[in-house]
């Protein structure tokens, strides 16, 4: 059996698996990187495991059995022209990254409902001047998907004191957090609402759900923090609610970390808008460790 390994730190992960393999006793398993692999050896590989494989290491995989997605999001995969018709393909749940993503969460939410943003324009204006403080128990949180990691996501922040109103498409239970579903839900919960986390999968339904609508149905001053997928979010309805960049809109802020297109193009107004933090797509990448034992 040959197993191929395409991802960043694949030489990690490389190791990891043929270790996993002995462990599980199977015999005359060879993993190789995608680097490190002739083209013969890339012909003749039986499984792939690999995030975001390109079109030309596809098309020389020919006789692939399966192939495992290192990571959730299995949307870059399937948008690939060369992904070979009825290989069946496995994807990790969770395996650690929804901790990842919480704790990003955490961060986007702190910055705004402690005024971190704000201060960091006062610093600029060399202005001393405390803010009011917000109670954590006054600061409503949405959160749009309540699947395996959206789910923890919004156990995680309402253990940390903040109300969660979560949303999805059908209905749910999760003790602690007042759940909608639906497009009634939906307008319910984002009139509620001081900042939206979404946590969303990309489909034909979820694609520019927050749009110029969706928007302004928030309350003046909400914020938004995407840690999932750039699809959901219709940028140029982003910017008009975000405002100019000294007359505010109705959006106070924004933490973003997926885009439609990646890398972010240089040419892209949310790199220098002042009231938009940016991260490369980093809020949850796989953790080997747990990816070897987790949730899959």
């Amino acid at each position: 059996m040959k197993v191929l390994v395409h991802i960043d730190d694949a030489l990690a992960w490389r190791d990891a698996l043929s270790q996993r393999l002995i462990d599980l006793g199977v015999e005359n398993a060879e993993v190789v990187t995608s680097q490190e692999a002739s083209r013969a050896e890339r012909t003749s590989a039986d499984y792939l495991a690999a995030w975001k494989p390109d079109e030309a290491l596809l098309r020389d995989c020919t006789s692939l059995k399966g192939i495992i997605n290192l990571g959730a999001g299995v949307d870059a995969l399937l948008a690939n022209p060369a992904l070979p018709a009825g290989v069946p393909i496995v994807k990790l749940r969770d395996a650690g990254m929804a901790e990842l993503i919480a704790d990003y969460v955490r961060y986007g939410l702190l910055h705004f409902q402690r005024d971190f943003d704000r201060y960091a324009r006062q610093q600029a204006e060399r202005r001393w001047q405390p803010l009011a403080l917000v109670d954590k128990q006054d600061w409503q949180v949405g959160v749009l998907g309540l699947g395996a990691i959206g789910a923890k996501v919004a156990k995680a922040i309402a253990a940390d004191g903040f109300p969660v109103l979560g949303w999805s498409r059908s209905p749910k239970n999760i003790e602690g957090i007042q759940c909608h579903h639906g497009e009634q839900g939906l307008n319910q919960l984002l009139g509620q609402v001081k900042t939206l986390v979404l946590l969303l999968p990309d489909t034909p339904d979820t694609q520019h759900l927050i749009n110029a609508s969706t928007l302004a149905k928030l309350p003046a001053g909400a914020s938004l923090i995407n840690p999932g997928r750039g699809s959901l979010i219709d940028e140029t309805a982003l910017i008009e609610a975000l405002g100019a960049h000294d007359a505010p809109g109705r959006l106070r802020g924004a933490l973003l970390d997926a885009f439609v297109v990646e890398p972010l193009a240089n040419d892209n107004p949310l790199w220098t808008h002042p009231r938009v933090l940016i991260t490369p797509h980093m809020a949850g990448p796989t953790p080997l460790r747990d990816a070897r034992s987790g949730d899959h």
